[in-house]
């Protein structure tokens, strides 16, 4: 599901013109259109990548355990770096080279190439942080106290959780704000990406996603998306109507205060009613479920290409910019399935780092 809305995500950027991504059609937008996007990419960007990172410090935990040092980190670089790595020598050239016509020159550049691992900067930060928590559990050699009281999931937690993101991102958007890059990583939102993933480990220890009650998820889910919105809404109001709708992007000011919160909140809400929502309602897997998740990295890897090429395939219909990408998220995303499911994932070198 959360790589579904990574391909929608990048298709509204395409449409939308708001964010950076490899093409950009440019169509003029109207009120309606204008805020539709730039809710939808703000609240998006404010937690569907910190819930990845949330779900795969679950996930790292586990495989540390059942690995140790040395296959965890091994099995970490054979899947995220190698398929980073095929991505800034394949699949970025061709994107630039093949599909966009670009005609870089200059030369090779290391700065450049190590700035060109486009979507795969999650990959990258992944296995930092999985290199990172492993050797931590190298000099920490201690195992958990045996009959050690758990951690209750409590709604005080949650808020702490909150306040603690929120501060982290005002006070790192005071150097690096929003629309800015250090190699390819937008550090500004680093923030929720590491809190989540290291809530992600103590969930796993303390078996929270299975306590989190599933009435508590609905209200959760229920009050990200509605007062998600109508908070952004007014932030962005006000921010509009005293022209400092810059301030929110970062810098000592409250608009970067206000909305680092909002996006805080949006973050710790959306995973929590996500998580409880899916394991009481969505807990089984059929064979196209399987088929689906089996083909998440791959998707991930290799949607940008696809949207690029039907986007530029597309680029001559005329339609409402909105209606435009819903029309291509119906078409993109099953394509994407498909091309890697029947096509990438059957590659002998591929089919063993996908």
């Amino acid at each position: 599901m959360v790589i579904s809305f990574v391909v929608m995500h990048h298709l509204a950027v395409t449409y939308s013109g708001f964010g950076s991504w490899y093409y950009i059609e440019g169509a003029p937008l109207d009120v309606l259109s204008t805020i539709w996007f730039a809710f939808y990419l703000s609240f998006q960007q404010g937690y569907f990548l910190g819930l990845l990172f949330l779900i795969t410090g679950y996930f790292v935990a586990g495989s540390y355990d059942r690995k140790g040092f040395g296959r965890f980190v091994g099995e970490r670089f054979r899947r995220l770096i190698i398929p980073t790595l095929i991505y800034m020598v394949a699949i970025s050239p061709f994107i630039d080279y093949v599909e966009l016509g670009n005609r870089g020159g200059g030369g090779f550049n290391i700065i450049d190439f190590l700035s060109g691992t486009g979507v795969m900067w999650f990959a990258v930060a992944l296995f930092v942080f999985s290199l990172l928590y492993a050797l931590t559990r190298l000099l920490v050699r201690r195992p958990p106290p045996a009959g050690r009281k758990r951690l209750e999931p409590t709604p005080g937690k949650a808020v702490l959780l909150i306040l603690i993101i929120a501060g982290s991102a005002f006070l790192i958007r005071i150097v690096q704000p929003i629309g800015t890059s250090i190699l390819n990583m937008q550090l500004c939102f680093f923030a929720s990406y590491i809190a989540l993933f290291l809530v992600g480990i103590v969930a796993y220890r303390n078996d929270l996603f299975a306590r989190i009650g599933y009435r508590t998820g609905r209200r959760c889910l229920v009050g990200g998306i509605v007062l998600g919105f109508l908070a952004w809404l007014a932030l962005v109001i006000v921010a509009t109507a005293s022209g400092t709708t810059a301030a929110l992007n970062g810098g000592l000011t409250w608009q970067s205060a206000a909305y680092s919160l909002w996006e805080s909140f949006v973050a710790v809400a959306m995973s929590i009613g996500l998580v409880a929502v899916f394991r009481e309602k969505f807990n089984r897997q059929s064979s196209l479920v399987k088929k689906l998740s089996d083909n998440s990295f791959a998707v991930y890897m290799f949607h940008p290409p696809i949207l690029v090429a039907v986007a530029l395939l597309f680029s001559s219909v005329a339609l409402y910019p909105v209606v435009k990408w819903l029309a291509l998220c119906v078409i993109c995303v099953p394509l994407c399935f498909a091309a890697t499911h029947f096509v990438f994932r059957r590659i002998p070198f591929l089919k063993n780092v996908l």
